[in-house]
């Protein structure tokens, strides 16, 4: 088939980029069936010539409807046009800079650890000392029931302008952590011996909670497009932006058959948006509950954007739902701090936040980058990995032949920390391999490990 003829008008003097631009220039014809499913897009080098821009500029607009999901592309061959639904975009925020800060190491690769030596203590201790001036007595008062309102404006306008949620601020509950704002979430949606389904692999305590919560769970399998429906449940908890732990993100398609899952099976779905700011080609993928809220709970915390310390975490609950979460706290209190709550606010609010995320998500690029081209230039004898350009850490897959669970033990002996892939595993057998972080060292350290890592293999293999 040959490629489809395209024309899209470009604004030079607009303050979005032209990459941008062009993606959603097709993102448009894509979903309005202007531009049909399996159809060949232009080749990146003449479809430049044709809009006067560069090809890189092609290369990345191509790259985030991947991403997205809208086109596939194939080696040698091109990129086509998949079949899929309607998604929302979010808008940008300005790029900005913060001071570093020292801190403890990290043992490369612990998954999922952000490097505190680049938390920018300075910055965080002016807007604790701005709250202590203007209003010391928030820091030790009684909590408001979802937490203080000022913070809750906040993260709605974090979510509006990193995950294109449109939500009102009396939506947001804030919690002690992501695993927090799951167990209310449970609690609020499902009655002891009913069926939540969680993926597999997936979150490893997420079962023994489930289980421990008295109700039954369902297994779900991941393909390529994500998870597989439940067959039994009336809830699901998913990553779908980001799937832990093997990374990619789920199809609009597979997204849009969840949703009316959930609408037929009157049913809910736990959106555990990890790690999604981490995005380092293009623009973070659109958040699920960004194309229906109304049977979504968008869960989110700070621990890997900001700190792993202060235990800051929200929920994003339908409207009628709130009614049923505030029945929660009031059976099982509330978790969440009093005392960070109202720094956190103050530093988002200022910019800092901003300018923090924005540093460690260029930092943690740069590292991602090293591993990736280490793996493939060191190991591409060992196992083989696929580059999703997102996330916090890689799963590096390994033949039958070698045992995870070994190489694992044996890299603690040198001082590496890697985790078997078969130990997220709840009943498949499919997966070994190890998952490898990025961001909490730096690419000297990183360098060192990888060597002894090599070491490691070798001595397996002789």
């Amino acid at each position: 088939m040959r490629p489809i003829s395209l024309s899209l008008p470009l604004d030079r003097g607009s303050s979005t980029p032209i990459f941008e631009q062009i993606a959603a220039g097709l993102r448009r014809g894509i979903m309005s069936g202007d531009i049909a499913a399996d159809s060949h897009l232009p080749p990146t080098r003449a479809f430049a010539q044709q809009l006067g821009v560069s090809r890189s500029t092609i290369v990345t607009a191509y790259d985030q409807l991947v991403a997205e999901g809208y086109i596939q592309g194939h080696p040698g061959a091109g990129f086509t046009v998949e079949r899929i639904g309607d998604v929302s975009l979010p808008s940008s925020v300005p790029a900005a800079k913060v001071i570093e800060a020292p801190g403890r190491k990290s043992l490369p690769f612990r998954p999922g650890e952000p490097d505190m030596r680049l938390f920018p203590h300075r910055a965080w201790g002016k807007a604790v000392s701005r709250v202590c001036r203007r209003s010391p007595e928030v820091l030790l008062g009684a909590a408001p029931r979802f937490g203080l309102p000022v913070l809750r404006e906040a993260i709605a306008q974090h979510v509006a302008d990193w995950r294109g949620l449109d939500v009102d601020p009396g939506q947001i509950i804030v919690t002690s952590g992501a695993g927090d704002a799951v167990e209310m979430s449970l609690r609020a949606l499902c009655s002891r011996g009913e069926t939540a389904a969680l993926e597999d692999p997936g979150y490893r305590p997420l079962k023994e909670f489930i289980t421990a919560q008295g109700l039954k769970p369902e297994l779900l399998t991941i393909d390529d497009a994500g998870a597989a429906l439940p067959k039994k449940a009336q809830l699901a908890i998913l990553t779908p932006s980001q799937q832990f732990p093997l990374g990619g993100s789920m199809t609009p398609q597979r997204r849009h058959e969840f949703l009316r899952w959930a609408e037929e099976r009157d049913g809910w779905l736990i959106e555990d948006d990890y790690d999604s700011e981490f995005r380092f080609a293009g623009r973070p993928i659109p958040a699920l509950a960004g194309l229906d809220n109304s049977r979504t709970v968008y869960v989110g915390s700070f621990s890997k954007i900001f700190s792993n310390t202060l235990r800051i975490g929200y929920a994003i609950v339908p409207q009628a739902l709130l009614g049923r979460f505030a029945e929660v706290q009031r059976q099982f209190g509330t978790r969440a701090s009093m005392m960070p709550q109202a720094p956190l606010a103050e530093f988002m609010q200022s910019g800092e936040f901003y300018r923090h995320l924005r540093r460690v998500r260029r930092t943690y690029g740069q590292r991602r980058q090293h591993l990736v081209d280490a793996l493939r230039r060191d190991f591409a004898d060992i196992g083989q990995f696929t580059d999703h350009q997102a996330g916090m850490q890689i799963a590096f897959h390994l033949p039958q032949e070698i045992s995870d669970q070994q190489i694992v033990a044996l890299a603690a002996e040198q001082d590496i920390v890697v985790e078997a892939l078969s130990s997220y595993c709840h009943a498949t057998t499919k997966y070994n391999g190890l998952l490898l972080g990025f961001c909490g060292f730096d690419e000297e350290e990183m360098q060192g490990a990888l060597v002894r890592l090599r070491q490691v293999f070798d001595l397996v293999k002789t």
